[in-house]
């Protein structure tokens, strides 16, 4: 027997499929025209390089007003550029018209060789020679440093072990206090067995821990953006920034294994910036020798980096003069968002300007390597 609502249901089910299907014919169209997809278009050179790491300092067509130059320092885990990720929602490019004079530090992709790396390699070597490359051309005895996810924390490692090289030090989506559990990556750090995944690969394979992030998320990070996706075909810029994103997800460099070990049993199953004990090869690493000026970045949104693993560092060091900012978002949004572009990069070029009282450096006759 017929129903009459099962014919108004087959009705609507052919209906949007042949909707979705005259959606992915166009997109496959749109698609074919679509030739490169460009990311990290600001202007840059490279200014020095130590094996695969590299240093590119971004050009400043306008007046730099800032006195002290800043580093951007990104995460290992992910590539660089998703500060410059579309020239319309650029953090990069909203600096640079602040007037603040940009280095960014590319970590490269680490081959079968560089699988013995460690964390001294990565902090007390490149790290550390490229600040003292920014000192030196900048005539600068310090640097500001400012670090994104991963990446703030070495520089948060960093100031507490080089805090006459620092002027001011600001954290982005910065894990600090790995104690929480109100995010599923801190969950499943705190039970992996690191140790037979670094002596089973040792270079961790960049998609064995993307397919990991993409988890956290599944039903949004694997289906729904890509269903989303069929409704942009028509609009080629909005396209064009998915597909730079897409981009930048799957761009995921290989793991020094022996980097990550470290990462691993120290931060998120030993906690030691907290509980102290960390050291980074021969050298401990104290957040109370962080006595510069803080400016740390937390998303409220951010299912990454909870804002309970971020907040906690203003209370760790000894700086007098430190800010916690929220930033009403999640943790790419903090980058790519329009009300990043209008609000964060902003406010952090303010906080700088207001602290750029830096003094001239020594000459120095050793040139940078």
């Amino acid at each position: 027997m017929n129903s009459p609502f099962m014919t108004v249901d087959t009705k609507s089910i052919v209906t949007e499929l042949n909707e979705l299907n005259k959606k992915l014919i166009k997109s496959s169209e749109v698609l074919t025209e679509i030739e490169e997809i460009d990311v990290g278009t600001t202007p840059k050179e490279l200014v020095y390089q130590d094996d695969k790491v590299k240093l590119y300092h971004y050009k400043q067509e306008g007046k730099v007003t800032c006195s002290v130059p800043v580093i951007i320092v990104y995460a290992l885990v992910n590539r660089q550029y998703m500060l410059d990720l579309q020239p319309d929602r650029s953090i990069v490019r909203n600096l640079l018209q602040h007037g603040m004079d940009l280095y960014i530090i590319d970590w490269g992709y680490p081959t079968k060789g560089d699988m013995c790396l460690t964390l001294d390699d990565y902090l007390n070597v490149y790290l550390n020679d490229c600040v003292d490359y920014v000192r030196e051309s900048s005539n600068n005895d310090k640097v500001n440093l400012m670090g994104i996810c991963q990446g703030g924390t070495f520089s948060t490692m960093y100031s507490a072990m080089y805090p006459e090289k620092v002027k001011n030090l600001v954290t982005l989506v910065t894990p600090i206090d790995f104690a929480p559990n109100d995010a599923l990556l801190f969950c499943w750090s705190k039970k992996m067995n690191i140790d037979a995944l670094v002596d089973t690969y040792g270079l961790i394979p960049g998609d064995f821990l993307n397919e990991g992030f993409l988890m956290l998320m599944p039903f949004t990070l694997n289906l729904s953006k890509y269903l989303g996706m069929l409704d942009l075909v028509d609009d080629k810029t909005k396209l064009l920034n998915f597909l730079r994103m897409e981009k930048w997800i799957f761009d995921s460099p290989a793991q020094a294994g022996e980097t990550l070990r470290q990462f691993i049993k120290d931060m998120y199953q030993g906690n030691k910036l907290v509980k102290g004990g960390l050291k980074i090869g021969d050298k401990e690493v104290d957040l109370k020798n962080i006595n510069m000026p803080l400016l740390n970045i937390f998303a409220s949104g951010d299912h990454i980096v909870p804002p309970s693993s971020t907040k906690p560092l203003n209370d760790l060091v000894s700086s007098t003069d430190k800010e916690l900012y929220e930033f009403k978002g999640g943790h790419i949004g903090v980058f790519v968002g329009g009300k990043s572009q209008k609000e964060l990069a902003p406010a952090i070029s303010e906080w700088l300007h207001k602290r750029a009282d830096g003094k001239t450096a020594p000459a120095k006759k050793t040139p940078a390597k």
